[in-house]
């Protein structure tokens, strides 16, 4: 077995371990993961009866969470907030500030970012069923933040932001686990070669 076999299969790293340690690596894969879910959110579709669309940012913020580890994916994320916070329009349909009824989701998206994080450095996005274990619990994270803050910012009660801000997302959902299901234990097996 080679040597590259035995490091990246080895619980302990994420994928991004696989590069060559630095400073500046850290560093630019923490912009680059901030930047990449910004242009997911782009990716926005209007979900009729809901002031939160579908967006490309939740699989985004999940995959960079794999991929960097839990600090690293925490900190693009939080980069990513502070930045749309203090005005940059990178947030769902090129929104920016705390004033959006989606904002919990960015606050979710954070602590689902380290929380996948985590597990994908305990071997959790090597194998089909525990990366779309650790993708389905990322989501449940980001709407146990998102869906509450929508019925407060918005006046709804809980069940209506359950039917506008979690229940027409679900199907999505699946297809990011799909997705994410066959590319991340993927790499791991384009890595080992």
């Amino acid at each position: 077995m080679s040597t590259a076999a035995v490091t990246s299969a080895r619980p302990g790293k994420v994928l991004a371990d696989l590069l060559p340690a630095s400073r500046a690596k850290n560093v630019a894969l923490v912009v680059g993961g901030a930047a990449l879910t910004g242009i997911a959110a782009q990716i926005a579709i209007p979900v009729p009866g809901s002031p939160v669309p579908v967006t490309g940012q939740t699989f985004a913020a999940l995959f960079v969470g794999t991929a960097l580890g839990a600090r690293r994916g925490f900190l693009a994320l939080a980069v990513y907030a502070v930045a749309g916070m203090a005005g940059v329009p990178w947030f769902a349909e090129g929104g920016s500030g705390m004033a959006s009824a989606s904002f919990g989701y960015v606050i979710g998206l954070m602590l689902a970012s380290a929380a996948v994080g985590a597990l994908a450095r305990r071997g959790a996005d090597r194998s089909v069923l525990r990366t779309a274990g650790t993708f389905l619990l990322g989501e449940a994270i980001i709407y146990a933040v998102g869906v509450p803050y929508l019925a407060l910012s918005t006046g709804m009660g809980l069940t209506a932001a359950i039917a506008a801000g979690l229940t027409p997302f679900l199907i999505g959902d699946v297809l990011k686990a799909a997705l994410a299901m066959g590319a991340l234990p993927t790499a791991w097996k384009l890595a080992d070669k």
